[in-house]
């Protein structure tokens, strides 16, 4: 491994690991340079500029209020409508920089701010797009960083289920099934699929395989991950480690239902592997 990939394997194999580190570990493939402590203290400053705006003994109210005030009304934070699948949306420091991004990358920035401000903000995962919540005395409040922080109404994230399920599924369905609090693993894993798709869709490989890695070291029990880099790397004409990782993918799920085009792959893969050598 490279000595970023090094950093970055040791930071995600905690069960808890800081999720703006961990976000600008990732931006180092595309920015190798990249100073981490630099955008790390760019979010300290703009904590430091919210908490000037509360007193001490402020209410979760209040935080949530100055927060969005500072961060999107004072510095211009936006979600970025007019090009959502630039992958400059997922990375945490052009984020930081452009003051632009997606759900995802845009909530990072507003829990990492409310945690540095007492606000024990965690992320949804919820279909189609991703959103903060707060739990309060009185049940819990969600928030769209993506719409300047806007509160979520039940009506509202009903709506949001709909553009992505049945409507009937939509309708009945218990929404604390989609509320459940994803963990900075599962951030993590969200933001590199992004970039994963983002990067398959342009046929920018090289940026996909970057990600691949990352993924594995993020989710390595995830064999559809090691499957879909085997793919890459035969695509790539890589062809000895797509070999390792669809033999590997075909031992750890000898059911798959693509086995026998994997199969068919390893088998052609070997035979090009012989003439290499």
């Amino acid at each position: 491994m490279t000595p970023h990939l090094d950093k970055f394997a040791e930071v995600v194999s905690r069960d808890e690991f800081d999720l703006a580190r961990a976000s600008l570990f990732v931006a180092q493939d595309e920015y190798p340079c990249l100073d981490v402590e630099r955008y790390l203290g760019e979010i300290d400053l703009i904590a430091d500029g919210v908490r000037k705006r509360v007193a001490d003994d402020a209410f979760a109210e209040q935080k949530i209020v100055a927060l969005n005030h500072y961060l999107f009304r004072d510095l211009g934070y936006s979600g970025n409508f007019d090009d959502y699948y630039d992958p400059r949306n997922s990375y945490l420091n052009e984020v930081l920089e452009r003051r632009t991004g997606i759900p995802l990358s845009l909530s990072v920035i507003y829990i990492e701010v409310g945690r540095r401000i007492g606000l024990n903000l965690r992320g949804l995962s919820f279909p189609g797009h991703f959103l903060v919540k707060l739990e309060m005395r009185r049940g819990q409040l969600v928030l769209d960083p993506f719409l300047g922080g806007e509160p979520q109404s039940e009506a509202d994230l009903r709506m949001r289920l709909a553009k992505v399920l049945p409507a009937d599924t939509a309708a009945q369905t218990p929404l604390d099934r989609y509320l459940a609090a994803a963990t900075p693993r599962q951030i993590i894993a969200r933001m590199l699929r992004n970039l994963k798709n983002i990067y398959m869709t342009k046929a920018k490989r090289e940026q996909a395989l970057a990600v691949m890695h990352r993924m594995l070291l993020v989710v390595p029990e995830s064999v559809e991950e090691l499957r879909d880099r085997g793919m890459l790397y035969r695509d790539l004409e890589c062809f000895q480690p797509a070999l390792s990782d669809l033999q590997n993918y075909l031992r750890r799920r000898p059911d798959a239902p693509d086995v026998e085009d994997v199969h068919a792959l390893v088998l052609e893969l070997r035979l090009a592997c012989s003439r290499l050598n």
